[in-house]
Formats: C-alpha cells, sequence, structure tokens
C-alpha cells in the first residue's frame, strides 16, 4: 500500500489503470482533455502490477481500476471523476492540484 500512496502522490495527476480497460482509457482522455497530463502505471504491464492492485483494493478501490490521484489524494474511480465533471467540478479539482494553469 505504501508504494501505491507514493507513486499516487509524485505528482499533481495519477491513474492507475490496465492496458484493456476501456472505461480507464476514457479517464484518461478526459483528463487529458482539461490539458492535464497525467501519470499513467498499467498495472497489468508493470512488474508490481498485482501488488499494486490488491493495494488499491485495500484502499476501496472497487474496481482497482481505474483508480485516479489528484492533487495527492484519492479521488476514486471513474464514477468519481465522471460525477466530479458533470458537476463542473472536475476542471476546479485540476486547477488547484497544479494539474492545468488557465
Amino acid at each position: 500500500m505504501d508504494m501505491v500512496m507514493k507513486l499516487g502522490t509524485s505528482t499533481s495527476v495519477v491513474i492507475f489503470t490496465k492496458s484493456s480497460c476501456c472505461i480507464s482509457h476514457s479517464i484518461e482522455t478526459l483528463i487529458r482533455s482539461f490539458g492535464a497530463n497525467p501519470t499513467i502505471y498499467e498495472l497489468d504491464t508493470h512488474p508490481n502490477g498485482k501488488q499494486m492492485e490488491k493495494a488499491l483494493m485495500e484502499l476501496g478501490c472497487q474496481p482497482s481500476v481505474p483508480a485516479i490521484f489528484i492533487g495527492k489524494e484519492l479521488v476514486g474511480g471513474a464514477n468519481e471523476i465522471m460525477s466530479l465533471n458533470v458537476r463542473g467540478k472536475l476542471k476546479q479539482l485540476l486547477i488547484r492540484a497544479n494539474a492545468i494553469w488557465v
């Protein structure tokens, strides 16, 4: 779990994904559409991917991917990101995290 928290808080936006997950790709595309450049960790190709996936599940990510950290905080998964976007709050969160500038 320590490794996931360390990686998740290493940059302003971090997304834990799997290369075969279309929802993860959609979330990454949404975040990039605001001008952010997230750090991506694909668990199915990462050497410690299995352990990282287990740690994400222990943190409450169900399913384990996508798991999104913004501003050094675990925001959650696709549902949380989409909800923030629909409510017009995702852009402000990215700005506060210094992931984008206006």
